[in-house]
């Protein structure tokens, strides 16, 4: 996906302007902090929020995305910048006549809305940086150095006046050196903005109906569709001992599917996206499949849940090594200690009902996209396809659900090798193996043609596995 018509920053931590960036953003914190602890009389809620709480996380914030998250996620600092214009226009209001707060109001959006689309990368003017932020320091500092006294109406006591407008230009001046810190990209491909999730870019092109089915449907189990298929495996196991004796000694029918999958998404991309928020958003190039392991097949032995990070176009044997480096890491423990089972266990002395509260804040941040990635990347509920192998337990493959917990939307099971005695047009018999499989897919993030089309192209691998190794795998992009 090639970057839309916008200008795409990023910083390193090597600049020390960053720093000094971030290090204003934490001395109008602490400014804030301070302030709130003088002895100024008790605060009122709306008070307490415009004077501390909105410009503190936003001091906070801005701090944060600079040194943590600069490298892709510049277009979050405006946040700061709103939050702190929300506070002027509250201040205004509270102590101005109407005709100057009202003009006070209006140079704030316009200020925060100019900063906001700066950002984004699409004014491409960097010098409003230092113009926007220098013109609001200037008219803080005149503001509360000649009426510091309206900041603090109704308190008994009141600090000294450079301390009850500091914090306030502590914040704008952090841009002003970023404004020296940033460095465009260049490279042609798409970066993050506004809308997108840590992982996953949103769709913006789909038809209205698409946009309006996931509020008419939005739960991943209302949208289950389940395809059945069998497939004749006389080529595949050919293709699985011509793999062992080449070295890949531990090839199977997971390996098999696997790459045969990856490859589908390599040529229908939409396969690789998923629904959060009542939002559609692809993956691009990173298709992560989970799958339950067990250390050994015993009903004593305990299980976990593996993520591999696969990419479009990995050929079948990166394939194979990326799955078991991961599967080899997990089984190193007699007992599988991986880090979701150290979540599980952390959530599992959590009281119930506590815990009931912590699942609904889990899922509310996963529905604004601010889970942070620790917890994506230990979640098997958030990924690309989960495998359940029914023919390792030698039973039929079955229909697993999706769940409405995380943003998972296919789900393939697959079960064990049967033979079937077929009649031919002359009459004779024929002994055939076949494996049975399903999906479980979410209907909402492609159409039923998509789906039909991807999955007989699937089928087709799976009968003719050859073209697996073929050199020239079409690897496409998804939709904008």
């Amino acid at each position: 996906m090639k970057q839309e018509n916008r200008i795409a920053y990023t910083t390193s931590l090597q600049n020390p302007l960053v720093w000094l960036s971030a290090l204003l953003a934490l001395a109008a914190l602490a400014g804030l902090i301070w302030r709130a602890a003088l002895p100024v009389g008790a605060l009122g809620f709306w008070p307490l929020c415009f004077r501390l709480l909105l410009p503190g996380f936003g001091a906070l914030f801005f701090a944060y995305q600079l040194l943590v998250r600069g490298k892709d996620r510049i277009y979050r600092l405006s946040l700061p910048f709103w939050l702190l214009m929300l506070c002027v226009i509250w201040q205004a209001w509270q102590g101005a006549a109407w005709y100057w707060a009202l003009l006070i109001c209006l140079a704030a959006l316009a200020s925060a809305w100019l900063l906001h689309r700066t950002l984004a990368g699409k004014l491409g003017a960097d010098w409003l940086l230092i113009v926007l932020p220098g013109l609001w320091i200037c008219g803080l500092f005149l503001w509360h150095n000649l009426r510091a006294e309206t900041f603090y109406a109704g308190d008994s006591a009141a600090p000294p006046a450079w301390l009850a407008w500091l914090p306030e230009l502590l914040l704008p001046a952090a841009y002003l050196p970023l404004c020296f810190a940033l460095k465009r990209v260049e490279d042609g491909k798409y970066h993050p903005g506004w809308g997108d999730r840590s992982d996953g870019r949103k769709i913006r092109s789909l038809s209205p109906i698409s946009v309006v089915g996931t509020y008419i449907m939005p739960e991943r189990n209302q949208a289950n569709v389940f395809f059945h298929n069998k497939v004749e495996i006389t080529a595949l196991e050919k293709y699985i001992r011509a793999k062992r004796a080449a070295g890949l000694e531990q090839f199977g029918m997971t390996e098999a599917l696997l790459a045969a999958y990856v490859r589908t998404v390599s040529k229908y991309p939409g396969a690789n996206r998923f629904i959060s928020g009542e939002k559609i958003y692809s993956r691009g190039e990173d298709v992560q499949f989970c799958m339950t392991v067990k250390k050994e097949m015993t009903k004593e032995s305990p299980d976990t849940v593996i993520k591999v990070h696969l990419r479009p176009g990995d050929s079948v044997e990166t394939v194979y090594h990326k799955f078991h480096d991961t599967l080899s890491d997990a089984k190193k423990s007699m007992e599988l200690d991986s880090g979701l089972d150290g979540a599980a266990a952390f959530f599992g002395m959590i009281p119930g009902v506590f815990l009931k509260f912590v699942v609904w804040l889990l899922k509310l941040l996963d529905y604004f996209g601010l889970l942070p990635r620790f917890i994506l990347e230990l979640s098997p509920f958030h990924g690309s396809i989960f495998f359940t192998s029914m023919g390792s337990l030698g039973i039929p493959a079955c229909y697993h659900h999706l769940y409405n917990f995380g943003n998972l939307p296919i789900f393939l099971a697959f079960g064990r090798k049967n033979r079937v005695n077929e009649t031919q047009d002359d009459g004779s018999v024929v002994s055939r193996k076949y494996m049975d499989y399903t999906f479980n897919v979410d209907e909402r993030i492609v159409d039923g043609f998509y789906y039909a089309t991807l999955l007989k192209y699937f089928h087709k691998l799976l009968l003719h596995p050859e073209q697996l190794d073929a050199p020239d795998m079409e690897v496409n992009e998804d939709i904008p």
